[in-house]
C-alpha cells in the first residue's frame, strides 16, 4: 500500500505501524538482492514504530504519523550514515539530520532506511562501483535509474511506501519513469536543501518517490509547508503543449507506442494537445546544463565536507572516488577543463534568465496548463552499459540520450513529475508533465487526474 492508504488503515485500526514495520522487514530481507537500501535497521525500525503506534494512541500523532521513509544516502540522518555512496563518506555519520528529515519527523514519519545511489549522484545508471549495482525490481539485470535509483527500486519494491532522493537533472524522475513509479521534481527553493551531499544549489532539489499521486501530495504538503487543497482538474479545461523538437526524437518503441497512446486517451477525455516549440530555449540549454553543476559542485563540496564531515578532506575525497564516470567528470575540473568563472557567470545571467523569460512566455502565450513528452528516451538498459546504448539499432551515450528530456526543466528550475505510462508489456515507461515555476499544486493536481484517467 501507498502512504496515504497506510494512514487511512492505522487511523480505522486495521493495522498498527508496528504490524506494519514488520512486513517491512519481510519486503525488505525478500528484495536484497536489488541492493537498493544501503542502511537498515530492523531493530530500530521496530522501535520508531512502537513509538509511532503510542503517539497515535494519545491523539498526538502528525499527518505522517507511523509511515516509514527510505532516504536518498545523500540526505543528512542522525539516525544512519549518510555516505552519498562514496568511499571518503562510507563512515560518515552527521550530528544533524537535513532539514527534509527534520521536517518529516515532527509530522510523526520516521526514516526507514537509507537507499543506494549512483556515487556522488553524479550519473544516472546507480551502477556504483563502491557500494555495487542497484537492480531494477522489474528486471534485475537492468538498471532502476539514477541517481536515485535506491529510493525508487525500493518504492517500486513495495520494500517502503515511499521514498526521497535529490533531482540535479534527472534523477527523481528518471528512475520514476524506470520503475514504474511517480516521480516529483519540485520548484527548486520549494523544499529545503539544508544537510544534502550538494552538486548545485541552482539545479538541486530533494523530491519525493511513490506509487500513487496522493502520496507525492502527502510528502510535498509536509516539506512545502503548505496545506495542500488539491482537486482534480476536468480534463477538458486543460490544454498541454507537446514539443516538437528534440523530446521526441529517436525513441524507444516501446516509449513511443506507449506515450503515443497516452496522448490519443488524452484526446479522448476532451484535452487539448497544442504542438508548440522549444527552439529558443534550447538555444540556451546547453550553456546553462553543465557549466552550472560542474562550476557549483567544486565550491559547494568542500564547503559540505567542511560543515558536515571535518575529519575529511575535498582531496581525500576526490582520491577515493571508485566509480570511473564520476571520477573522470570531477578531477576534469581540477586542472585546464574547470569551467571557468566567466562561462558560469554567463549561464547565470544570461542563458538561465532567457530561458526562463522564453518558457513562461510560452505558456502564456499558447494558455498551457503544462508540457507533455516522454520522460526518457527508452526504457531501462542493461546493468554496465555506462559508456553506450542501442536504440533502433545506433549506440548513443548512456547518461547525454537518459538525460536528454528532463535537463531543460531543471536548468530553468521548474516542477516536473513523471508518472507510469498504463497497460505497457515489457519495461515501464514515463511520462512527463512540465508545468510553471511556484505552480506545483496545480502540477500535482493535472497528475491526479491523469492517473485517475489511466486507472480507469
Amino acid at each position: 500500500m501507498g502512504a496515504a492508504e497506510l494512514i487511512r488503515q492505522l487511523e480505522k485500526k486495521e493495522i498498527s505501524a508496528v504490524e506494519y514495520a514488520k512486513e517491512t522487514i519481510l519486503h525488505e530481507e525478500k528484495n536484497t538482492h536489488l541492493n537498493a537500501v544501503s542502511h537498515f535497521d530492523a531493530n530500530l525500525l521496530i522501535q520508531s514504530a512502537e513509538k509511532a503506534d503510542e503517539t497515535r494512541a494519545k491523539g498526538r500523532n502528525g499527518p505522517l504519523c507511523g509511515v516509514p521513509i527510505v532516504l536518498k544516502d545523500n540526505i543528512n540522518t542522525k539516525a544512519f550514515p549518510t555516505t552519498a555512496g562514496t568511499t571518503a563518506l562510507l563512515n560518515n555519520t552527521p550530528k544533524k539530520d537535513a532539514g527534509v528529515v527534520t521536517a518529516l519527523l515532527e509530522a510523526g514519519a520516521y526514516v526507514g532506511g537509507k537507499s543506494g545511489m549512483h556515487e556522488l549522484a553524479f550519473g544516472i545508471t546507480s551502477n556504483n562501483a563502491v557500494t555495487g549495482a542497484v537492480r531494477n525490481p522489474h528486471d534485475p539485470s537492468k538498471i532502476p535509474g539514477g541517481s536515485s535509483g535506491g529510493s525508487a527500486a525500493a518504492v517500486a519494491a513495495g520494500i517502503f511506501p515511499v521514498g526521497l532522493g535529490t533531482d540535479t537533472g534527472a534523477s527523481v524522475r528518471l528512475p520514476a519513469a524506470l520503475c514504474g513509479i511517480v516521480g516529483f521534481r519540485p520548484t527548486i527553493g520549494r523544499y529545503s536543501g539544508d544537510g544534502v551531499v550538494p552538486l548545485s544549489p541552482t539545479r538541486d532539489t530533494v523530491g519525493p518517490l511513490a506509487r500513487h499521486v496522493e502520496d507525492i501530495i502527502l510528502i510535498d504538503s509536509v516539506l512545502s509547508s503548505r496545506t495542500h487543497i488539491t482537486k482534480k482538474k476536468d480534463l477538458r479545461d486543460v490544454i498541454l503543449g507537446v514539443p516538437k523538437e528534440v523530446l521526441f526524437d529517436n525513441l524507444d518503441p516501446a516509449v513511443e507506442i506507449a506515450v503515443q497512446s497516452a496522448l490519443r486517451e488524452f484526446e479522448r477525455a476532451g484535452v487539448k494537445l497544442v504542438e508548440i516549440s522549444l527552439a529558443d530555449v534550447f538555444q540556451h540549454n546547453e550553456a546553462v546544463g553543465f557549466p552550472v553543476a560542474l562550476y557549483e559542485v567544486m565550491r559547494e563540496l568542500p564547503e559540505y565536507l567542511k560543515q558536515y564531515a571535518p575529519g575529511i578532506s575535498f582531496e581525500e575525497l576526490v582520491s577515493k572516488i571508485g566509480s570511473p564516470d564520476v571520477a573522470g567528470i570531477i578531477t576534469s575540473q581540477l586542472g585546464s577543463d574547470a569551467i571557468p568563472e566567466a562561462i558560469y557567470r554567463a549561464a547565470m545571467d544570461i542563458h538561465r534568465p532567457a530561458m526562463q523569460t522564453l518558457y513562461a512566455d510560452l505558456f502564456k502565450q499558447n494558455g498551457l496548463s503544462a508540457l507533455v513528452f516522454p520522460t526518457t528516451p527508452t526504457t531501462a538498459s542493461n546493468i554496465g552499459d555506462d559508456e553506450t546504448i542501442s536504440i533502433n539499432g545506433k549506440q548513443v551515450p548512456t547518461f547525454p540520450t537518459f538525460i536528454r528530456n528532463t535537463d531543460f526543466g531543471s536548468n530553468l528550475g521548474v516542477p516536473g513529475i513523471s508518472i507510469p505510462c498504463p497497460t505497457v508489456s515489457g519495461l515501464p515507461v514515463g511520462i512527463e508533465f512540465e508545468g510553471l515555476a511556484k505552480k506545483d499544486e496545480e502540477l500535482i493536481a493535472l497528475a491526479l487526474s491523469v492517473e485517475e484517467l489511466f486507472t480507469k
